[in-house]
C-alpha cells in the first residue's frame, strides 16, 4: 500500500491502488489484521474514485452545445 493520503490522490492512482488492494484480499495470502487494513484502505479508496468521477461527470455535463450540436462553451457547474 502507498502511504500517499487517499484525500490526495488523483482518480488514476486511486483506482490503480485500489485494484492492487482487491488483488491482494482476492490471492487471500494476508493475515486477518492486515486483511482488515487492506479492506478499509480499499473503502477509502472506493469513495475516492466515486469522488472524482463524479466531478468529471459534473464538469462534462456543463459543456454546452450550439444548435449543431457542436461545443460552445461551458456553463457554470454549481458546487464547483
Amino acid at each position: 500500500m502507498s502511504d500517499t493520503p487517499v484525500e490526495e490522490m488523483n482518480f488514476e492512482t486511486a483506482m490503480a491502488e485500489l485494484e492492487k488492494v482487491l488483488g491482494q484480499l482476492e490471492n487471500g495470502n494476508v493475515a486477518l489484521d492486515e486483511s482488515i487494513a487492506l479492506y478499509e484502505r480499499g473503502a477509502k479508496l472506493k469513495a475516492r474514485c466515486e469522488t472524482k468521477l463524479k466531478e468529471a461527470e459534473e464538469k462534462v455535463a456543463a459543456i454546452t452545445l450550439d444548435g449543431d450540436g457542436n461545443p460552445n462553451g461551458l456553463k457554470p457547474v454549481e458546487g464547483l
